[in-house]
């Protein structure tokens, strides 16, 4: 994967940014930046080079889908390192303002996932699978109880749609548009509306990840 820019102009985009969004705060320095930077970048590079889509062949700062996964990495992997909760806030804030997408620093998506086009979309603590899809005004989190949904390998979740509460969401399964999944459980293989679920022989890993080689690409 190409790195466009390079790294060092990264970290200066990044620091710009927050520079402009957050000018009475120390906003984060380039050489601050720069060894969390180095490390976003593997994760996201890991991440987009399973992605079965032409344009993440090279990481562009402007293809803004790319630039939210990768403001992710970076606000998580902060945290993870120094639990410099000042520095990821301002990333976290930043992912914020300018993609519409709400994904806290201290929430652990999986290795693999994809945002496609997640305005409005809010990620909230749960146990995500790998093969993690979102699309745009999405809610993952939890319910009054606190109870958090699990989520299988290879779910999908469609625009306007919930998975709240005391959930358990099986392998490949398609949350279709406008669909609340609320304290339920949801089988493997399946697709979920607002009448219920059904089974699908769809495949959500290979319909929207790549199978490298020497890899397995089944759930």
């Amino acid at each position: 994967m190409n790195l466009s820019p390079s790294n060092e102009q990264l970290d200066k985009y990044v620091s710009k940014q927050l520079e402009s969004l957050f000018p009475d705060v120390n906003h984060g320095s380039p050489r601050e930046l720069r060894d969390y930077t180095d490390a976003a970048f593997q994760r996201a590079k890991y991440c987009f080079l399973r992605v079965n889509n032409k344009y993440f062949s090279h990481f562009n700062c402007l293809h803004t889908d790319q630039y939210a996964m990768f403001l992710y990495f970076l606000s998580n992997t902060i945290y993870r390192t120094d639990q410099n909760k000042d520095l990821a806030s301002r990333i976290y804030a930043l992912n914020k303002a300018l993609h519409g997408i709400d994904v806290f620093y201290e929430v652990e998506l999986p290795d693999i996932f994809l945002f496609v086009h997640p305005v409005g979309t809010v990620l909230g603590r749960a146990n995500y699978g790998n093969y993690f899809v979102t699309y745009q005004c999405v809610t993952v989190g939890g319910s009054y109880d606190c109870a958090h949904p699990t989520l299988g390998s290879g779910v999908v979740i469609y625009g306007g749609s919930a998975v709240i509460g005391d959930c358990m969401i099986g392998n490949n399964v398609l949350v279709s548009i406008n669909t609340t999944v609320m304290d339920s459980n949801i089988p493997d293989n399946s697709v979920v509306n607002a009448a219920g679920y059904h089974p699908t022989n769809k495949n959500v890993i290979t319909r929207y990840f790549v199978n490298l080689p020497g890899r397995n690409n089944s759930i």
